[in-house]
């Protein structure tokens, strides 16, 4: 039976005996499997069916989820990132079983409980896995069939998943459509670009599949031998080709939503546009999004971008011709702030169909940079501001290197030996990101004095939107061997002290003796970036960067510029227009909203509890407080919590992410309800619009201020909304303890985040709340600015009222706070003063003379009267956490392990605590 004509197009099977194994799919099943139910009022309940299925010589652990009936439906396989496991992708598998579709996610090999190695999605392995998955499908009775054997299926995943959804659309012709997101084309190319090895991200790597014990013998000893060597080979290249993408380029023809990251130094914007090529070049319908975030962090655009999935396959899979699968290309822009929480203003920019790297080319001329100065000299301060003079030198010194040709378009400079100190541009693996400062204007780049050349354009008469990837043509020359440099395009202010290097992103190149002394053209990072008017351009080819390694071998470089720089603009792009600014709807509709929640509420509180007099004194007391998830029968984000908070403290909530903090910290806000329990502020049950409220200022989720307003007109407007009388504000009393000083004459829009993050702080303040509730007070803030936070915490506390913290900076609760709770998973792990979880009490950090070997340790931990016991970070002490067991006995026991013991005492470090106490609960 062929497919139907009506599809984008027609297909045949490429792999003999394909059919014939179909018949033995049922044979992999392990167990009946179990089943579970996500309900949602708005849409019929999905069910999900766990297996463990026997295929290719390993268990793979699946979830099979749809909404029952023997309807016929489209199926979709959901691939995970790499270190994670099928439970990634839950959510995404729930929603797009509940909008029709049968969906199978699965933990790769080496990952989750699915047993086996890591091959890095090896053709006869990871690939052959999902082919097998396929043939299940195709045995389901709600499975929608093309032909006996072929399933209706779609494939979809991020970065290691990603990878899979068009590995295998290569391999295996059953697959109709496809979405990676944030994915690599060649994964040599994305760890070895250009033959320069990507140190820092294939550490990350290897350490987050689980070591490289956890791979295959092949895979872990081609990483340590190029590890070790700094330099990859011809046959390191050879085994990440073979097993990617790119391997099967001229077989990848189903349509392909393509969706690459503007924040990722690990698989570049590069990846997406070779994917875009290749899938084209086959005859399918392309579409390529570029998004916020990435691997660097950011912003996902969760939402939109599996939104935009579900349409894709709406099209492709049900074949649902009025679905809109959006224009050809599309990439997120952001600029600007929005408000005092720092969120950046985001507007998709459009095309009818992808542009590619070099469109609308621009050539501007460059120069040899006359002066150092500016970011990325000794003395750069993160915001960008050089603290040092600038000094004038030579044309062309290039960084301080060596003399050159006056014009300086040719400049000399050093490898220094060891590579060290590094320039900085991306820092894998600290999440969040560096990247995203560069799009408001914030310069965290550093580039050492006489490690590299640099050449600068004019100011630029008018602004230029960069929109892919800059070129330039440089000659390069060696004093010996191979010369390894990194390109860079800044963005500088007119006064030359800021540079922004969009995205924080750099192109590795390696050049080599046979290619030095003649003009090769430079690919530069592709990126969309913005450079205003009156701003100038910087090309800087350094010698180090921390992520890559660089020769070891001390070396002189020689760089002639050969050209002008080559900037893609994309004219064809359009921003979106610009929506009007939230407050010329948003304030009249807070009113709306107000009013109706006043109506809804009024016969709520009239029938709330009556107040308990014993509490009257007591700011908070939670009783036996539960919530469970949204869509959930059994899963809870806070369960059966309880804890009391006096007067006068400073109380720190901590518990690693996904513990409870901001679901607990919602319900006392009466933002959300709770499932269970209750919440009671000076003796008063918490309900939406309880009267009590009016004694609680909060900072939860940060505050939206009138940028175009000071300060103090902000703060102004925001207490007559409240309809209380000015003279109740204590704005003054306020302003002085957030410190703002002069600032609150001027416009937000021209504060600091620190000072924004303050202004927040002193709103919350207006009234002179008797408890102060603050979530994650100090995000976004520099040292100097944390410092300043914990010292308005302090000083509001002082007066007698109460203050609840909820952070991640555990030095700075460890100063701050005078009590704690720590929660994981939902529950209370401890509570009590600082000093007492931290070791006062029934805490000891016992210090040895050599190295507690783990087997001592566990016989530790094993005592009679002794809880727990956990090495030290040096391994050179033990954290004991005595349940019974007095200090002496401690000592006598260790002497008796001959435990060489050089001193016991209190432990006051709340780190070592917090863990100890988190991984306790989590045993």
């Amino acid at each position: 039976m062929e497919k139907p004509t009506s599809r984008w197009r027609h297909r045949l099977p490429r792999t003999p005996g394909r059919w014939a194994a179909v018949v033995a799919a049922l044979a992999v099943l392990v167990g009946a499997g179990t089943w579970t139910a996500a309900a949602d009022d708005s849409k019929p309940s999905v069910h999900r069916q766990d297996r463990m299925m026997k295929m290719n010589g390993v268990s793979v652990d699946t979830s099979y989820f749809t909404t029952g009936g023997s309807e016929r439906r489209p199926a979709v396989l959901i691939g995970h990132g790499f270190g994670g496991s099928k439970n990634d992708v839950r959510a995404q598998a729930e929603k797009l079983a509940a909008d029709g579709y049968a969906v199978m996610t699965w933990s790769a090999r080496g990952f989750g409980r699915t047993t086996g190695e890591i091959t890095l999605n090896a053709p006869d392995a990871e690939v052959k896995d999902v082919s097998g998955l396929i043939d299940w499908l195709a045995e389901r009775p709600e499975v929608e069939l093309d032909a006996k054997g072929d399933p209706r299926v779609g494939v979809t995943g991020a970065s290691y998943g990603g990878a899979i959804s068009l590995l295998a659309a290569g391999y295996d012709d059953r697959v109709d459509a496809i979405a990676p997101v944030i994915s690599y084309w060649n994964l040599a190319d994305a760890l070895f670009p250009d033959g320069v090895f990507k140190k820092l991200w294939a550490g990350i790597f290897v350490s987050s599949g689980g070591g490289c014990e956890r791979f295959s013998k092949q895979l872990c000893e081609m990483y340590e031998r190029v590890a070790v060597s700094g330099k990859p080979d011809a046959a390191a290249r050879k085994l990440l080709t073979d097993r990617s993408p790119e391997a099967v380029a001229d077989r990848i023809d189903a349509p392909a939503l393509i969706v690459q990251g503007q924040s990722d130094s690990l698989f570049p914007l590069s990846n997406s546009d070779a994917m875009a090529k290749a899938v084209k070049a086959n005859g399918a319908p392309v579409s390529v999004d570029w998004i916020a975030g990435g691997h660097d962090g950011g912003d996902d655009e969760g939402d939109r971008v599996q939104g935009r999935i579900g349409d894709w396959f709406d099209r492709y899979l049900k074949e649902d011709r009025g679905a809109d699968t959006g224009p050809g290309f599309r990439v997120t822009r952001t600029g600007g702030v929005d408000s005092t929480d720092g969120a950046a203003l985001k507007r998709g920019a459009s095309s009818a169909a992808y542009p590619g790297l070099t469109s609308g080319s621009r050539k501007i001329a460059l120069t040899g940079a006359g002066q150092q100065s500016g970011a990325g000299q000794p003395g750069m301060t993160p915001g960008g501001q050089d603290s040092s003079q600038e000094a004038p030198t030579t044309g062309g010194q290039g960084g301080g290197g060596r003399s050159a040709p006056a014009d300086g378009l040719t400049q000399t400079f050093r490898n220094p030996a060891g590579a060290n100190p590094p320039s900085v541009s991306a820092v894998p693996g600290i999440g969040g990101g560096l990247s995203q400062l560069s799009s408001l204007g914030v310069g965290l780049s550093l580039d050492f004095p006489g490690q590299y050349a640099r050449f600068e354009s004019a100011p630029l008469k008018n602004t230029v939107r960069v929109t892919g990837s800059p070129t330039v043509r440089v000659s390069v020359k060696a004093d010996q061997g191979d010369a390894v440099l990194f390109g860079k395009v800044y963005d500088v202010s007119p006064d030359g002290k800021q540079q922004v290097l969009p995205s924080q992103l750099v192109s590795p190149y390696r050049i080599t003796p046979e290619e030095q002394g003649r003009p090769v053209e430079l690919a530069l990072p592709a990126v969309d970036h913005e450079v205003e008017a009156g701003h100038r351009l910087r090309l800087v080819l350094s010698a180090t960067d921390l992520a890559y390694a660089s020769p070891a071998e001390p070396a002189t470089y020689t760089v002639s510029l050969d050209g002008p720089l080559s900037v893609p603009t994309a004219p064809d792009v359009k921003t979106a227009a610009a929506t009007l600014p939230w407050w010329t709807w948003g304030l009249p509709a807070a009113a709306l909203v107000i009013a109706a929640a006043l109506l809804l509420t009024a016969r709520r509180r009239t029938a709330a509890p009556v107040p308990d007099p014993a509490l009257t004194e007591v700011p908070l007391q939670i009783t036996d407080l539960s919530k469970k998830y949204a869509k959930s029968a059994d899963r809870y984000a806070v369960r059966d919590l309880g804890f009391r908070v006096e007067k006068g403290q400073v109380l720190g909530l901590l518990g690693p992410n996904g513990a409870g903090k901001t679901t607990t910290l919602r319900m006392l806000m009466g933002l959300i309800t709770p499932d269970a329990g209750e919440i009671r502020v000076f003796g008063h049950a918490i309900r939406p619009g309880a009267p009590v409220l009016s004694r609680v200022g909060s900072f939860v989720e940060g505050a939206g201020f009138l940028p175009h307003l000071s300060g103090r007109s902000n703060l102004e407007l925001y207490w007559q909304a409240t309809g209380r009388p000015a003279g109740d504000a204590h704005i003054d009393e306020a302003l002085e303890i957030a410190g703002l000083g002069d600032a609150l004459a001027r416009a937000v829009r021209t504060y600091s985040q620190g000072m924004r993050q303050r202004l927040a702080i002193a709103q919350a303040m207006l009234g002179m709340p008797d408890l102060l509730i603050l979530d994650e007070p100090t995000n976004g803030l520099d040292p100097p600015q944390i410092r300043e936070m914990r010292d308005v915490m302090i000083r509001y506390a002082a007066g007698g009222r109460t203050v609840i913290v909820s952070s991640h900076l555990l030095s700075e609760v460890e100063q701050s706070c005078t009590h704690l709770v720590v929660m994981d998973r939902g529950q209370l792990v401890q509570a009590g003063p600082v000093g007492e979880i931290t070791g006062s009490g029934d805490m000891l950090l016992v210090t040895t003379a050599g190295e507690v070997a783990e087997p001592v340790v566990e016989k530790v931990a094993a005592l009679p009267g002794i809880g727990s016991a956990v090495r030290t970070d040096d391994g050179h002490g033990l954290l004991v956490r005595l349940d019974g067991a007095t200090a002496a006995q401690l000592v006598s026991e260790l002497v008796r392990l001959d435990v060489p013991v050089t001193g016991v005492g209190p432990h006051r470090r709340l780190e070592d605590a917090f863990l100890t106490l988190i991984s306790q609960g989590s045993a």
